[in-house]
């Protein structure tokens, strides 16, 4: 295995293009690092982009988004004011990774590249609608994130390409955002379930839904066209499709997810009343 680390975004998919599926990208490396001890891949090159020099800063903030970039760490991104102040579940979700000092490592753009279907900020992300700019051969293109997510570990992000910036758009004026999770213990483990809920001003919701499908999942609906909160739940929830592993049986992850759509929908119709008042 060989390690390179370009200095320009051009180089790197220069050798993304040169060695295809057998190249790796080690931006944070949280998930990759341990993927290699563990033998579960062995690229013939592994690309670290931490030191590609004309990547936009780590976190830009304009009038209508949050740009990140590929190296903005979950820890960075939870100490910004601007990102606390739009968006609340996007930090409570960051928070609830790893430890401290993988915080300061992992990085926002590569969880979401990994694709892991429990992954904590991807319930988050989906319901805020975010995208993608993916760079490539043919130059760049912009992705939807509940498209960019195809499967279990699998995204629209081909081998010859790089994810260069994701972009959170502003929320609208009167939105509450929550985040919910539940895990087997306190500390350093992987969610159970996890929710995240965004309630706009005319009561309509996007519901982020991890851990219990092939890949995180997002479900749309409007409160007032359904005859009380808990149908509007059982209409969201509908199209998650959670398994018997390690970590809990399908029946428990169901159970689950309801409550905890419910208590993410309190807690950002709460705060959305508070932002109001």
């Amino acid at each position: 295995m060989r390690y390179t680390s370009p200095r320009s975004a051009d180089e790197a998919l220069g050798l993304l293009a040169e060695h295809g599926a057998g190249a790796k990208v080690l931006a944070g490396g949280t998930d990759l690092l341990v993927a290699l001890r563990h033998r579960t891949v062995e690229p013939a090159v592994v690309v670290d982009i931490k030191r590609v020099d004309d990547f936009d800063e780590p976190v830009r903030v304009t009038d209508d988004a949050i740009v990140v970039g590929p190296t903005a760490t979950m820890g960075r991104l939870a100490e910004l004011e601007e990102v606390r102040r739009r968006h609340v579940a996007l930090v409570e979700a960051a928070l609830t990774v790893g430890s401290v000092a993988i915080r300061n490592r992992a990085s926002l753009v590569g969880n979401s590249c990994n694709a892991s279907p429990g992954a904590d900020t991807a319930p988050v992300l989906l319901a805020l609608g975010a995208t993608v700019t993916i760079a490539g051969p043919a130059g760049e293109r912009t992705v939807g994130l509940d498209d960019f997510f195809l499967g279990p570990r699998r995204t629209a992000c081909g081998p010859d390409e790089l994810v260069t910036a994701l972009h959170l758009p502003r929320p609208r004026p009167g939105s509450g955002s929550a985040f919910q999770r539940i895990t087997r213990r306190r500390g350093v483990d992987l969610g159970t379930v996890s929710i995240a809920a965004v309630l706009g001003p005319d009561d309509d919701v996007a519901l982020g839904m991890g851990a219990v499908g092939p890949r995180p999942l997002v479900a749309r609906t409007r409160l007032g066209d359904h005859e009380s909160t808990a149908a509007a739940v059982e209409h969201l929830v509908a199209a998650a499709t959670p398994i018997d592993d390690v970590r809990a049986g399908s029946d428990y992850r169901r159970a689950m997810l309801r409550v905890l759509a419910r208590r993410a929908l309190d807690t950002a119709a709460r705060r959305r009343d508070e932002e109001a008042a």
